[in-house]
């Protein structure tokens, strides 16, 4: 489970150098960007301490905030 984890942190990292607040400012998505980005610091942190179950909740949550932007966005 670790590592599953380890490898939806690294293509949230990836994906969200896809995403550019300035590009969506004008949508009001920013706030929305932000979310995604706490709950993948969160997703690190209960990594980290060894809590894989909330880890893995935190960091499907900020993919499913990323994906919402890049599919509004045509970057899907």
């Amino acid at each position: 489970m670790k590592e599953r984890i380890a490898k939806d942190i690294n293509l949230f990292e990836e994906n969200i150098k896809r995403v550019k607040k300035d590009a969506f400012a004008n949508q009001n998505l920013d706030i929305i960007i932000d979310l995604a980005i706490r709950y993948y610091n969160d997703a690190k942190y209960y990594l980290e301490k060894r809590d894989y179950f909330t880890s893995f909740g935190c960091i499907n949550y900020a993919h499913g905030l990323l994906d919402a932007i890049l599919k509004r966005g045509g970057l899907e």
